[in-house]
């Protein structure tokens, strides 16, 4: 029988399908669905201090093979995720959570990761770090090492729990973003984030999206997705959450041998909110398919 076990970060996972956050809410509008206790785990909507309404509409827009948003964060803020959000999870999710968090500031990261660790149903915390820096001049975070690792050290003195670093693939050079967020005790690493993207309206001779640009992701995104996710398991020994355009069971398969420990599902739950479920249910057969007993066993297999 294949076994679809992982551990991730010390803690074990029935199979690797993780629900990327903003495509899965807070957990229990899926719940609704299906038996979401068949996830590996779910990154919840991304969630910063204080509550934030977003970007202006519109602010989706389809593309082939994918879509580009520029939601902005909107989401209740931490104290209404822990106070209402979280215990409606509980009701319906028995697994330990990753809570994925948001910041504009340092200060902000760490005191959002701080409540949040001290959930007892949150299992990892996943710091984006895509976020505009505001006081560096608005850029990201994740664009500098440096400023990606100062974020990482500052958490990590915060909180007890696994700490994975989400990456922007919006930079020249992403694993020596991510080596420097292992240099400063990250727990883990989740690539890719959105590629900045833009569409124009023919009619309006205007953009789609009302804030100009914004992340596009989808099928289309995926073979960058597989070589960064490469390209980062090969410079750091810490485990690795790949993401970007995975929508079937093959695909999570190619991301592991790429050196995936996990495989996040993001814009497929947008299309087909029993994206993940199927994924699920297809990997056995799939695993037979290519002779893998074990998913341990793929891990970075591409990369010896």
């Amino acid at each position: 029988m294949a076994d679809t076990k992982v551990t991730l970060c010390g803690i074990e996972l029935d199979n690797p399908v993780i629900p990327a956050s903003g495509t899965f809410g807070y957990g229990a509008e899926f719940a609704e669905l299906y038996d979401i206790n068949i996830l590996g785990t779910f990154s919840f909507k991304g969630t910063t201090w204080e509550p934030r309404f977003g970007n202006p509409t519109p602010r989706i827009a389809e593309c082939t093979e994918g879509m580009i948003n520029s939601v902005g964060l909107q989401n209740p803020g931490v104290e209404k995720v822990i106070s209402e959000e979280l215990p409606k999870l509980k009701k319906v999710f028995r697994k330990k959570v990753m809570a994925n968090v948001g910041g504009f500031s340092i200060e902000e990261y760490v005191k959002t990761a701080a409540q949040l660790d001290a959930c007892d149903c949150v299992g990892w915390l996943e710091i984006n770090i895509s976020c505009p820096n505001v006081h560096g001049g608005g850029m990201s975070f994740g664009t500098s090492p440096t400023a990606a690792a100062e974020v990482t050290k500052a958490v990590k003195k915060a909180v007890k729990k696994p700490v994975i670093i989400k990456l922007s693939p919006n930079v020249t050079d992403i694993a020596s973003i991510a080596a420097a967020c292992e240099s400063e005790g990250a727990d883990g690493i989740s690539l890719i984030n959105t590629i900045l993207g833009m569409r124009i309206n023919l009619a309006t001779r205007k953009p789609v999206i009302a804030n100009r640009k914004g992340g596009f992701s989808g099928r289309a995104i995926f073979p960058v997705a597989v070589r960064m996710v490469s390209e980062v398991a090969e410079r750091v020994h810490i485990p690795v959450i790949g993401m970007g355009g995975v929508s079937s069971a093959d695909d999570v398969l190619e991301m592991m041998m790429a050196g995936a420990t996990a495989v996040e599902v993001g814009a497929a739950n947008l299309i087909d909110p029993y994206a993940c479920k199927k994924i699920i249910e297809d990997l056995p057969a799939e695993m037979e398919k290519y002779k893998i007993n074990s998913l341990r066993e793929i891990i970075g297999a591409v990369n010896g």
